[in-house]
């Protein structure tokens, strides 16, 4: 039977992976029944289908990670199991990553308005660019994840059949020690949606003197995309301020004492990242905030037909 202390993570992290799928399976169910009625797919469309796929995978490998730690601790101890887990983990966690910092890209290059002649060229080819950007991202973290952790398998495998005293540490201080490698490539997306945030801020700046210069009026549509864009980026980047830092504690608890208490409230604040960004996404696009008022009204009819009449 499962502790006070298990029991309280286990609902948790249930509720909070009901949340993150449901919000993430909304997003890609909303654009794919757009896409089949339009016969048309929009970039940005595209970019929220792929983000919203790899948070889902996401939550859910982090989910069945502590689970299979808390309920069957001795599942890791087949190794093709954990070399399999921690393959789709860094997979999901990199794509997730990568597919975002596309989106503050996406932002940039279509509001921004920066006087360089290799932005202007980005602005005009920002489909391509963005596709580019989105296939790059794909290979890069099937790359990362897949193969390396292959080697990473095969390598500590033949260390172990050759010095079976040095288990312990080739069983749990290398396998911390890869995810933590690893997931260091994490930190590129978010430099990328660090520079986009400052480009962002930089133009608005340069926008609003202007306006201020023409008397023009401070709320025109241009400051109020540039201000919903940098409210997205900075959402985002404060998100994975909180989330990466944890995310490589967890990936180091097996080295610390208290390491499956660390690992239960690790997998807690990680999953409210993805959980909690879609719903974010959803209320800054207008189109999924329509589809998702829509539903909202239409539970709420529901239920209040089914109450039953009272005097």
């Amino acid at each position: 039977m499962p502790s006070t202390i298990e029991a309280i993570y286990i609902i948790l992290i249930a509720g909070e992976l009901t949340i993150g799928i449901w919000g993430n399976g909304f997003i890609v169910l909303v654009n794919c029944i757009d896409w089949l009625k339009r016969r048309d797919v929009s970039l940005i469309d595209i970019i929220l289908i792929s983000l919203a796929i790899s948070r889902i995978c996401l939550l859910c490998v982090i989910s069945l990670d502590g689970f299979f730690i808390l309920l069957f601790p001795g599942t890791y101890d087949i190794n093709v199991l954990e070399s399999i887990m921690d393959a789709v983990w860094t997979f999901a966690n990199n794509s997730s990553l990568w597919f975002t910092s596309c989106l503050s890209i996406f932002y940039l290059l279509k509001i921004a308005n920066i006087s360089h002649p290799f932005f202007f060229w980005l602005k005009l080819k920002i489909n391509k660019v963005i596709l580019a950007i989105l296939l790059g991202s794909f290979l890069i973290s099937l790359i990362i994840s897949f193969p390396i952790n292959g080697m990473w398998y095969h390598l500590f495998k033949v260390s172990h059949e050759e010095n079976i005293t040095w288990a312990f540490k080739v069983s749990t201080i290398p396998g911390a020690f890869k995810q933590l490698t690893l997931n260091l490539g994490a930190m590129v997306p978010f430099i990328l949606c660090l520079i986009s945030f400052f480009l962002l801020l930089f133009s608005l700046v340069r926008h609003t003197k202007q306006i201020q210069l023409h008397a023009t009026g401070l709320r025109d549509p241009s400051t109020e995309a540039h201000m919903r864009a940098i409210k997205a980026v900075i959402i985002f980047l404060l998100l994975l301020i909180v989330y990466y830092p944890v995310f490589l504690v967890m990936t180091s608890s097996t080295l610390i004492p208290q390491g499956k208490l660390v690992l239960m409230i690790g997998d807690i604040v990680t999953v409210i990242f993805p959980s909690s960004h879609s719903f974010i996404l959803i209320m800054g696009n207008s189109k999924l905030r329509e589809a998702f008022l829509k539903m909202l009204r239409f539970v709420k009819g529901f239920l209040r037909r089914r109450k039953p009449f009272g005097p």
